[in-house]
């Protein structure tokens, strides 16, 4: 979002409805109002750029409503020499804001599929699960995102997603509870009917706590 932009811009939420999003002038207000409502005088000289930098910080931390994961993966590759174990990507580095409080979550994410004659390049692994993080999210509803996505699009013989992350809306609020890490799967195909499979790729990225859901 460019800094004079003041157009009302449309966007997709995860049920396909469209979004009609406020003008950036709106999203100004909005933030000054907060900033009253905290206790604070919007205009004193420490938080009078505020309001600027963080509507500049949300169109960073929510872009992933304006990427569709789905055409981050239709580009494949067939030349593969029949190539068809494991593929991995392990600890790709996320962050995300929970639904509830707007607060943090970072963590890292092991993707992994087994191909069916193609492949797609691994950086769009990596963009996939940025596209569904940079968006309001709860953990779990994200790491059957990811999973479905690279199921649906790449039609593999397994898909397997583990996520581990940290909630800030635990550590800075309610409970206050740190040190605490969540740990999610998804299991498609035969990482979830083949146990040897699925036991290869927890021994691959150091299998996390088996309590994952």
């Amino acid at each position: 979002m460019n800094a004079g932009e003041d157009l009302r811009i449309q966007s997709v939420s995860d049920n396909d409805n469209k979004i009609i999003r406020p003008s950036r002038d709106e999203a100004l207000a909005a933030v000054e109002t907060l900033l009253r409502w905290a206790g604070d005088d919007p205009t004193r000289e420490g938080l009078l750029g505020t309001p600027d930098r963080v509507v500049r910080s949300y169109s960073e931390f929510f872009a992933g409503y304006g990427v569709d994961p789905n055409e981050l993966l239709e580009r494949t590759f067939e030349e593969v020499e029949g190539y068809d174990e494991i593929v991995l990507l392990r600890d790709i580095r996320f962050e995300s804001h929970c639904e509830h409080h707007m607060a943090p979550i970072i963590g890292k994410a092991h993707v992994a599929y087994l191909p069916n004659n193609r492949v797609v390049g691994i950086s769009k692994l990596a963009r996939v699960i940025e596209a569904y993080a940079k968006r309001l999210q709860i953990q779990e509803k994200m790491t059957a995102q990811v999973a479905n996505a690279i199921n649906d699009v790449l039609q593999p013989k397994g898909v397997a997603v583990v996520i581990e992350a940290a909630h800030q809306c635990m550590t800075t609020r309610g409970v206050h509870k740190s040190g605490v890490t969540m740990v999610t799967s998804r299991m498609l195909g035969l990482f979830r009917t083949n146990p040897s499979t699925r036991r290869e790729f927890l021994s691959l990225i150091g299998n996390p706590s088996s309590s994952a859901s």
